[in-house]
């Protein structure tokens, strides 16, 4: 019988894993012994029960996982996106929304640390908060083997020979599809349809550049908010959405050792950006960040939201 142990690593928004085996095999990360936890099955979180299909027709292919991993919930093998609105009290919503977009490396999605809390923060700000649940790759459905695939990925991405992680096409139609929502729907949940960000945390900021940058224009955000994500250059057009951007200098997959070309890439386009490096933090900090600089990360993007304007209605 397999004997799956987890310990916290800070990678793709979640942990990394390491599976030894009962007959003794080498663990998949190499670390310190991790404690016990183990994974199993736990119920969809409540908000996604109120979740609206991204996309019409029966679900192709098994049922998503939503499992405990590492102490926290996660949901891997989606074929059913959805968009979940968080929305705040009427009395205090400025009309500003932000889709939010979790990471997970395209298997999975860290529903806890990059995607409800961050919501329901922005909501108890004013801010219309919709949660993205996009399509993931398929991974395995025992347990023990998905903590194998993840270790093996983790475990190339941070040789430091390339991140070796593309997006697939799927992630980008639900990003697109959400935005387009958001804007339609935009009178009923009360936001400006002029004024929708997109936050996305590590693959789910490698969805927010590209929904940015994406030629259909219709469905760009009017901000975008990529929180530990790739920084090589990237080819900006003039009309670019702002950037808010956000990553911890020691991050062994976005920072550490690599170009941060990617502010230069807003800057030549004369587009406006923001960046945030904090010299700790790791990859995956996400609202349970323990460094007090990088936990920082959503009030000075709160407060880059309303110094840019975008908490109040344009003139």
């Amino acid at each position: 019988m397999a004997v799956v142990k987890v310990r916290k690593w800070r990678r793709f928004g979640l942990v990394a894993a390491s599976v030894a085996l009962a007959a003794g095999a080498p663990a998949i990360a190499q670390a310190p012994p991790p404690s016990a936890a183990p994974i199993h099955g736990v119920p969809a979180l409540p908000e996604d029960a109120k979740g609206i299909p991204l996309r019409a027709g029966a679900p192709i292919g098994a049922p998503e996982q939503w499992e405990s991993f590492g102490g926290q919930t996660i949901v891997r093998n989606v074929t059913a996106p959805s968009l979940t609105p968080v929305l705040p009290d009427p009395a205090k919503a400025t009309g500003a929304a932000v889709i939010v977009a979790p990471g997970g490396g395209f298997l999975m999605l860290s529903m806890d640390n990059e995607g409800y809390p961050v919501a329901r923060w922005l909501a108890d700000h004013g801010v219309a908060a919709f949660v993205l649940k996009y399509r993931t790759r398929e991974t395995p459905r025992v347990p023990q083997a998905f903590v194998a695939s993840m270790g093996d990925l983790m475990r190339v991405a941070t040789t430091g020979k390339g991140m070796q992680i593309t997006m697939p096409p799927e992630a980008l139609a639900d990003a697109q599809a959400a935005v387009r929502m958001v804007r339609a729907r935009a009178k009923e949940w009360g936001v400006d349809p002029n004024r929708v960000g997109f936050l996305g945390f590590s693959a789910g900021a490698m969805t927010a550049l590209s929904v940015g940058l994406s030629e259909d224009k219709a469905a760009r955000p009017d901000f975008i908010a990529p929180i530990y994500g790739p920084l090589t250059a990237l080819p900006v057009p003039p009309d670019a959405p702002p950037m808010f951007l956000a990553v911890a200098l020691d991050d062994p997959l976005m920072a550490r050792g690599k170009s941060i070309e990617l502010i230069d890439s807003w800057r030549a386009a004369k587009r406006p950006v923001e960046a945030h490096l904090y010299a700790r933090g790791g990859h995956g900090f996400g609202m349970l960040g323990k460094r007090p600089a990088s936990r920082m990360w959503i009030d000075e993007f709160y407060a880059w939201m309303s110094d840019s304007g975008w908490l109040k209605p344009k003139s």
